[in-house]
């Protein structure tokens, strides 16, 4: 048995964190100009993708030699939320591994707009391909044996999801919480009231151990947050 030391406060340009005994390992890669995490979730055979925001060739490549590395077969591809830097890789995905993007519904009119978000900001963004399907509050979604179960956390934008690993305490929060921070209000869809909402009725009552793999920067634990953050005190 390969035992590797679980680290929630390592950052770096290339993470990985296994937990003693887990059946998901979470890989982290930081893309485009944006800086968004995009997340690899694997059981050792399959993977799914969170948020691909691979935005060149570069980029893509090394999404892809993570997978190869791993010998990994993606088999999923799930968005917290449609806004452009968490999207920007979904053609190269939809051509490369034949997946479409897995999506809350009111999120939808985001997505669409990918493109014409991608000129205000000068980024080139291509149309995404049809959602596969619709995310709602409760669902599960199944790699292998392993499961996350999908929390409804709008605010930050309307469709905005979590994913949760409760076997092995985690959430994946896209752009709802940060360490020391939280997410953006002032985006087309965003209601701070309705941010600071979703955080504390469906992230904060989670075990202080609880990491968060953020949308952004470093990983936090619901602990830490709970104690120190300044926006939720």
């Amino acid at each position: 048995m390969k035992l590797t030391t679980f680290r929630p406060d390592l950052f770096g340009p290339h993470r990985e964190f296994q937990a003693f005994l887990s059946m998901l390992h979470v890989i982290g890669l930081p893309f485009n100009p944006f800086q968004e995490n995009t997340w690899l979730l694997h059981n050792g055979d399959q993977a799914l993708v969170i948020d691909p925001g691979c935005w060149n060739r570069e980029e893509e490549h090394v999404l892809e030699e993570e997978l190869t590395r791993n010998k990994l077969r993606l088999v999923r591809c799930l968005l917290t939320h449609a806004h452009i830097d968490h999207v920007l890789g979904l053609a190269w995905v939809h051509r490369r591994f034949g997946l479409a993007p897995e999506l809350h519904r009111a999120d939808l009119p985001l997505l669409d707009a990918a493109p014409r978000q991608g000129q205000m900001y000068g980024i080139p963004c291509e149309a995404s391909p049809p959602a596969k399907a619709f995310l709602q509050e409760g669902d599960i979604i199944t790699l292998g044996r392993d499961e996350l179960s999908v929390v409804h956390v709008p605010g930050h934008s309307p469709g905005h999801v979590a994913f949760v690993c409760g076997a092995q305490a985690f959430v994946v929060s896209g752009d709802v919480l940060f360490k020391g921070s939280i997410g953006r209000t002032d985006l087309p869809g965003g209601d701070h009231d309705q941010l600071i909402d979703s955080i504390r009725s469906k992230l904060l009552p989670m075990a202080d151990n609880t990491v968060v793999y953020c949308g952004h920067g470093p990983d936090t634990t619901i602990g830490e947050e709970r104690r120190s953050n300044p926006f939720l005190r």
